[in-house]
C-alpha cells in the first residue's frame, strides 16, 4: 500500500510540473501576443484553489491532476466587447496563433534540456557499460561478444553508460544488425576483477571515456574492435525485459562471495540463527563452490528441512532451516531468505557524471535531441509494425515509473522528468485535430490558402482525432492490465 501511494504522489507530482510548464508555454506566448487570458488551469474538475492576478487571469489548481488547460479570449467561442475584440486568439494572425500552440510543445523541450542540464551540474552516478555474463548461443554469443568488454560505440554513437548502450539499442529495433564497438579492459574473468594496478601491471583494469580524451589510444593500450549483432531472429519485448538481456549479455557486476550479506526479517535463515558474515559451506554435507550454486540448491526445496554448515570467526557451525516457499511462473521455489557480499566495483566502472554549467548545458541538449529523435523513432516503427503496441504504456506504468525514479533519489527523478517532458512534448504535435499539432496543421492549410479550415471539417476532425486518441489509451490503459495482473 506504502508503494502505491508512493507511485501516485510521485506521478502526481511528475504530471503536474509537466503540464504546468506546458500550459505555460502557451500562457506566455499568449500574453506576448496581446492575447487575454481568462484561466490558467492545472487539473480539471472542482477547484481546490485559486487567484487572480492584476490582468483578469484565473489561476486555477483542480482536483483531477490529469492535464491542464490554458483558456483565451475567443470570439467564436462566446461573445467579446468591441473593446476586447483585438485581445480574441482569433482574431491575431496566423503567424501568432501558430506561435501560441506551438509554445506548449516547444517549451516541454526547452524544459528536458534544462532538466539535464541540472541534472549534470548536481552530479549523476553512472556504471561503464563494461559487459558482463554471455548467454549461451545468443545473439551475443555469435557475434563474439565477450564477458570484460567495454561497449565504446553503437553504431556510430559513443556510449558511457548502460543508460545509453540500451537507448541506442532499442534505436535498431526492426534492423537486420548492430554494429558495436568495444574495447577490452582485463575484466574478462573473475581473477582480475580486484585487480586495479597501474598501466604497467599485465593484468590491468582499465576503462575507455571518449570524453577524456585518452592518449592511450595513440598508445595501443586500446585496441578497438567492432562486433556485428545479427538481428534477424532478434525478439525485444520491452515491458519484460531490457534490450541487453533479449541480445544474450548482462551488465558486469563483481562476483558474488559466500559471506552472508543481508538477512530477511523472519526469514528461514534469521530463525535458524544465521548472522551477518557468515560463511555459507555446506548444505545436507554437500560442499558448496559458489553462490549461484547455493541459490539452485535452495530453490530445488522449498519448504524443506535443511543442515547449513557455516564459517563463523574460525569456528565451523551446523545451523537448522525450514526453507519458506513462493510460488513463481516457472513453479514453486525453495527461499533461505539471505542475500550475499560482492566483491568491490574496480577502480573506475563507478564514475559521476559532473560537470560544468556550460559542459552541462552541452550534454542537456545533446541528449535532448537524442531522446527526441529517438521517440519519433520509436512512433514511426509503432506504425510499420516493427514496435509491438504492447510497449505502449498507460498512466500506471507512467506512475511507476515516476515512483521508481524518486525513491533512487533527485537526479533519477530529473531524468525521468526529461523523457516524459520530451514525450509529452512529441506527442502533442502529433497531427491530430485534438492535439495542439492537429490546431498547428490547420493554421499551416489556412497560411497556403489564405483562409481559415471551416468550422464543419473541423469539427469532423475533432471527432476523428477524439476516436483515435481513446484507441490509443484504451490499449495503454489495456497494456497496464496486462502487466499488473
Amino acid at each position: 500500500m506504502i508503494d502505491i501511494l508512493w507511485n501516485v504522489l510521485s506521478f502526481v507530482v511528475a504530471l503536474g510540473i509537466l503540464v504546468a510548464v506546458h500550459e505555460w508555454g502557451h500562457f506566455y506566448v499568449a500574453r506576448r501576443c496581446g492575447v487575454k487570458v481568462l484561466r490558467f488551469s492545472i487539473g480539471f474538475g472542482k477547484v481546490l484553489w485559486r487567484r487572480t492576478d492584476k490582468h483578469g487571469t484565473e489561476f486555477v489548481i483542480a482536483a483531477i491532476p490529469l492535464g491542464g488547460y490554458v483558456k483565451m479570449l475567443d470570439d467564436r467561442a462566446e461573445q467579446v466587447p468591441p473593446v476586447l475584440l483585438s485581445a480574441s486568439f482569433n482574431q491575431k494572425t496566423v503567424g501568432q496563433r501558430f506561435a501560441i500552440v506551438a509554445a506548449g510543445p516547444m517549451v516541454n523541450f526547452i524544459f528536458a534540456g534544462l532538466v539535464l542540464t541540472l541534472m549534470y551540474v548536481i552530479g549523476v552516478t553512472a556504471l561503464r557499460p563494461v559487459v558482463g555474463d554471455i548467454q549461451p548461443d545468443s545473439i551475443a554469443q555469435r557475434a563474439g561478444l565477450t564477458k570484460g568488454m567495454q561497449i565504446i560505440k553503437i553504431g556510430d554513437r559513443y556510449v558511457s553508460d548502460w543508460e545509453a548502450v540500451n537507448l541506442e539499442l532499442v534505436s535498431y529495433i526492426g534492423a537486420t544488425n548492430i554494429p558495436i564497438t568495444v574495447v577490452n579492459t582485463g575484466l574478462s574473468d573473475s581473477s582480475t576483477a580486484l585487480n586495479t594496478a597501474s598501466f604497467g601491471s599485465s593484468n590491468t583494469v582499465r576503462f575507455y571515456d571518449h570524453q577524456a580524451n585518452d592518449m592511450q589510444m595513440g598508445s595501443g593500450i586500446f585496441a578497438q574492435q567492432t562486433v556485428t549483432l545479427e538481428t534477424n531472429t532478434w525478439v525485444f519485448a520491452p515491458d519484460q525485459q531490457s534490450a541487453m538481456d533479449s541480445l544474450g549479455f548482462a551488465v558486469f557486476r563483481p562476483e558474488a562471495t559466500m559471506d552472508v550479506g543481508f538477512i530477511s526479517p523472519d526469514g528461514a535463515a534469521q530463525r535458524a540463527g544465521m548472522q551477518i558474515n557468515d560463511k555459507i559451506l555446506q548444505i545436507d554435507g554437500t560442499l558448496l563452490t559458489n553462490w549461484e550454486q547455493t541459490v539452485a540448491t535452495i530453490k530445488q526445496r522449498p519448504s524443506e528441512d535443511i543442515e547449513i554448515t557455516v564459517g563463523r570467526n574460525g569456528d565451523i557451525i551446523r545451523l537448522y532451516a525450514t526453507l519458506d516457499a513462493r510460488d513463481t511462473q516457472s513453479g514453486r521455489i525453495g527461499v533461505l531468505g539471505v542475500s550475499p557480499k560482492f566483491t568491490p566495483w574496480p577502480d573506475g566502472m563507478v564514475y559521476e557524471q559532473r560537470h560544468g554549467l556550460f559542459g552541462a548545458m552541452q550534454l542537456g541538449a545533446t541528449k535532448t535531441w537524442r531522446l527526441m529523435t529517438l521517440s519519433i523513432d520509436m512512433i514511426s516503427k509503432l506504425f510499420t509494425g516493427d514496435v509491438s503496441v504492447k510497449s505502449l504504456n498507460g498512466p500506471v506504468s507512467i506512475a511507476q515509473g515516476a515512483g521508481a525514479s524518486a525513491s533512487y533519489g533527485l537526479v533519477y527523478f530529473l531524468s525521468f522528468l526529461a523523457l516524459i517532458s520530451v514525450n509529452l512534448g512529441i506527442i502533442n504535435l502529433f497531427p491530430l485535430p485534438m492535439l495542439d499539432g492537429g490546431h498547428l496543421m490547420y493554421y499551416l492549410v489556412e497560411w497556403v490558402t489564405g483562409k481559415p479550415v471551416s468550422e464543419e471539417i473541423q469539427e469532423v476532425g475533432f471527432r476523428i482525432g477524439a476516436v483515435i486518441l481513446f484507441s490509443l489509451m484504451s490499449i495503454a490503459i489495456f497494456n497496464d492490465i496486462m502487466r499488473i495482473t
